[in-house]
């Protein structure tokens, strides 16, 4: 056999039979230590990170409204506890374009109590004390009562005038609205600027819209707040049932594998076939009603995603969706349905394992609470990071200035040679920087947080694939179920890997996390090239963005077979990437055809689950069933409860399904290792179960009776 030879040499020896092997080799010793080493140094250098930005960082930029003088409105402790809201001495500078750029108004900001409910100028305020004593409140306190009008104004220490406003976002903007089919303010469509001149109404339009340019994702963060909070027990309630369901499918695959994989793809086909028959009905419904044809592109980006669904477009853009989906499915189960059988035949001894290992059901809590633990570090790191730096002031003037948008120091503004050039110009907080060393290096602390988020990510994420393909490996090379196999298999897995092979699991996380910081700097670098009319950039980074996505799944697939290898062997990452690379190469046909079709099989049931407990999250949150419109919540956004219940579900199944796949890969390898081991004899019998034998046309010989 020549070509045999050839195509062995090519890619590998096979595994030649060993009487002594039991399965994963209990006698190790530590693998990749020269990377164990960086991984540690790495974690502790990601703590000191975290130690510095807490000590320099300050969150309460965030949360807090900041006046002009970089001072935090409402927050406790200070003297502004009580001064909540932001108020802006002239909203109409907001119109100014620069704000789009600097996110910043040109006019003195100051915190107060209360928003302004009247109108009022400066000049009929200073006649009266009683309306002067209400107008200080929205004056600076350098104010004194022995000042005229024209000091208090070219100073700059009181608003020329006020006009009725209303806190949102913890800002005070004017109060407008529509009255005869003209733009009001305090039911007035005219207004005195404070300087005897008479204004219109919509003259504070563009102030107020481009003062709220820098909050209008907040407004709506706030809405998905909200909506969050009148919802939360019951997402909590269809998360749950999504837990309960997925449990419910692994129980039934446990004992009717094969009924329940055709029962999964008919009821996937059904669910996918129901929701083009809803877009359809909702499409036709739509018709002839007024401005349900407008397309999407002419309707642009909305706030209110719910607009979105009352144009017949969207409804058209989902059923076609759906329509190839499912197309594809169907094709794709009209071509593999021979090999269907086989993947079932090895779902079936899948479940069997599971119920054999069946704490590896619950370890997915265990990689989930490491998960929210590294996910919740970086993000309180990023945080501090994000706002240690400190407050910068610059000059804002209304006439020209060569000064203007400068640094200065608002202490002592008032006697610099830019105040005297420039009488008109304030020194006003403009955004959060700083120029010392550690200022300088920030952006690297922060990329150092973004890589090393995910080269821990990774390694949890290695660590449960490591962890369940021992355990399920003890059980597949176990001569006499279960009892060759460990007490605790998950446990003794975890330990082993923990053990002797920290460092592997950081060099395979550490080849992945470099593909994927890659793959963000091109994301970072796509989105600044978006305006570049270079096409021959776009299309070279198009392909570079194409090339990583494939280069991360593909070491990916490597690292996922080359922990199992480690599992059972306990080799180095190199050795085991190989051998499980070889092996695989070996019987190419039975990877491309048998593994893929089970991973499809686990998708489709992921896709029921996620499918089933969508359904129901939409027709209870959007009040489109009479049984629930009193019990539903009323929300501004419907579609984000659904939305969370259908990730939250996706992300459940996932652990569930992931434990099933974990299953079906380390058995797939075991498999492969034991047809080239073994060859049915007396001596060398196959140890998989007697289901795959009879698929594969296998049998192990049993040895002639005795005479």
């Amino acid at each position: 056999m020549p070509e045999e030879g050839a195509y062995y040499g090519k890619h590998g020896e096979p595994r030649k039979y060993d009487a002594s092997f039991k399965g994963p080799i209990q006698n190790r010793g530590c693998t990749d230590i020269v990377c164990c080493i960086l991984f540690i140094l790495a974690i502790l250098g990601y703590v000191a990170v975290g130690i510095l930005a807490w000590s320099q960082g300050d969150p309460r930029k965030v949360i807090y409204p900041t006046d002009s003088r970089g001072q935090f409105c409402g927050q406790a402790g200070t003297p502004l506890e009580n001064k909540r809201l932001l108020f802006y001495f002239n909203i109409m500078k907001c119109a100014s374009p620069m704000v789009l750029l600097e996110f910043q108004c040109p006019t003195t900001q100051m915190c107060v109590e209360k928003c302004p409910d009247k109108f009022m100028t400066l000049i009929k305020a200073y006649s009266n004390k009683k309306d002067f004593d209400y107008y200080k409140n929205f004056c600076k306190e350098e104010l004194t009562s022995t000042m005229s009008v024209p000091e208090i104004l070219k100073a700059g220490l009181c608003p020329a005038m006020l006009t009725p406003s209303k806190p949102f976002t913890r800002r005070c903007f004017p109060a407008l609205g529509q009255k005869g089919g003209k733009i009001t303010v305090g039911n007035n469509s005219h207004f005195d600027d404070g300087s005897g001149t008479m204004r219109d109404a919509k003259d504070l339009i563009d102030g107020v819209k481009n003062a709220t340019v820098v909050i209008e994702a907040r407004q709506v963060v706030m809405k998905i707040f909200e909506d969050y909070t009148q919802s939360w027990y019951w997402i909590l309630i269809g998360l749950v049932i999504a837990m309960l369901t997925s449990l419910l499918f692994i129980v039934l695959l446990r004992f009717l594998a094969g009924i329940m994989v055709w029962v999964m793809i008919v009821m996937v086909i059904l669910v996918i076939g129901y929701g083009i028959f809803h877009c359809y009905m909702e499409y036709a419904t739509l018709k002839g009603e007024p401005g349900s044809n407008v397309t999407l592109q002419d309707l642009g980006f909305q706030t209110d995603f719910s607009v979105y669904l009352q144009i017949r477009q969207t409804w058209l853009a989902f059923m076609i969706i759906l329509a190839i989906v499912e197309v594809i499915i169907i094709l794709l189960l009209i071509f593999l349905r021979k090999r269907i059988l086989i993947a079932i035949a090895l779902i079936k001894e899948a479940s069997r394992a599971i119920g054999h290992v069946m704490s590896s059901l619950f370890y997915p809590l265990f990689t989930f609470f490491l998960l929210a633990m590294v996910i919740a570090y970086w993000a309180v790191t990023a945080v501090f990071l994000s706002t240690s730096n400190e407050p910068i002031y610059k000059v804002f003037n209304e006439t020209a200035c060569e000064h203007s948008r400068k640094t200065c120091d608002p202490a002592n503004f008032s006697t610099t040679q830019i105040k005297a050039e420039c009488p008109d110009t304030e020194c006003l907080f403009a955004f959060y920087g700083g120029e010392t060393v550690y200022h300088k290096y920030l952006i690297g602390l922060q990329f150092y947080n973004v890589f090393l988020f995910f080269w821990c990510a990774n390694f949890v994420t290695a660590l449960g694939q490591m962890t369940l393909a021992g355990a399920f490996a003890s059980y597949y090379w176990a001569f006499v179920k279960p009892d060759d196999m460990p007490a605790f298999p998950v446990f003794s897995s975890l330990g082993r890997s923990l053990r002797y092979h920290t460092g592997t699991l950081a060099f395979g996380s550490l080849i992945l996390s470099i593909v994927q910081i890659i793959r963000v700097l091109l994301e970072y670098l796509d989105h600044k090239l978006q305006g570049a009319q270079n096409k021959c950039t776009r299309f070279l980074l198009c392909c570079l963005k194409c090339c990583f996505w494939c280069l991360e799944k593909f070491i990916k697939f490597i690292n996922r077979n080359a922990y199992i290898m480690v599992a059972i062997y306990g080799k180095n990452f190199c050795t085991s990437a190989r051998d499980a690379f070889f092996l695989l190469m070996r019987n190419m046909i039975r990877v491309a055809v048998l593994d893929k079709v089970t991973d499809f099989l686990l998708f489709l049931g992921k896709l029921l689950i996620v499918g089933l407990v969508g359904i129901f999250a939409f027709f209870f949150f959007s009040g489109r069933v009479k049984a629930f419109e009193d019990t539903a919540p009323n929300l501004h956004y419907y579609w984000v409860p659904i939305l969370t219940v259908v990730v939250g579900s996706y992300l459940i199944a996932h652990g569930f399904f992931s434990v099933y796949a974990m299953c079906v890969d380390t058995l797939f390898l075991c498999f492969l290792e034991d047809l080239e081991r073994n060859d049915g004899s007396a001596e060398r019998p196959y140890l998989m179960p007697e289901s795959l034998r009879k698929v594969l046309n296998k049998r192990n010989k049993t040895p002639p009776a005795a005479e």
